[in-house]
């Protein structure tokens, strides 16, 4: 969910039941200042998320005796059936992140971050990345993406004309 849509973890971390609209591949994110945005849903975090939801995901960590609770709606839940924090959603980032080799490297801001970049890297256009990621300026948007080595050499080659001669 973190890289597939940039949100944040908090925002994650909030999603309510109500939040989801996965016939249409939405999200509403209630980010900083409790600005809300509608953020599309990536097609490999839609089969995770739905998979989710279903009976042996969510649904075992939600018995009925939590049925009156405030958090009963959390589209994300801890071993005791309450609404995941964002230290439980830490810790299960960096389960998967010693799991798959990178250790402390990979944290919910990373995975943000690389949407971003990967979204850039792809040719998406800044605009759209910053209203994605819920900036209210575009040049947080700026900082807070990395543009590849790659990318930049395929920018500056497409574009310069004197290009191709100066790698030579």
């Amino acid at each position: 969910m973190l890289y597939g849509t940039g949100a944040r973890i908090s925002e994650v971390c909030a999603l309510s039941l109500g939040d989801v609209d996965l016939d249409a591949g939405l999200l509403r994110l209630f980010g900083k200042g409790s600005k809300e945005r509608v953020v599309p849903i990536g097609r490999w975090a839609r089969v995770a998320l739905a998979s989710w939801l279903e009976e042996g995901g969510r649904g075992a960590l939600a018995p009925e005796r939590f049925a009156t609770r405030t958090d009963a709606d959390a589209v994300f839940l801890n071993a005791r059936g309450g609404r995941l924090g964002r230290q439980g959603a830490w810790a299960i980032v960096r389960k998967y992140g010693d799991a798959a080799g990178l250790g402390a490297r990979l944290t919910p801001h990373v995975l943000r971050h690389s949407c971003a970049t990967h979204m850039l890297d792809h040719g998406a256009d800044i605009r759209a990345v910053q209203e994605l990621l819920g900036h209210a300026s575009i040049a947080t948007t700026q900082v807070y993406t990395m543009v590849s080595n790659d990318r930049l050499f395929a920018v500056y080659e497409a574009a310069h004309p004197r290009a191709q001669a100066s790698r030579r």
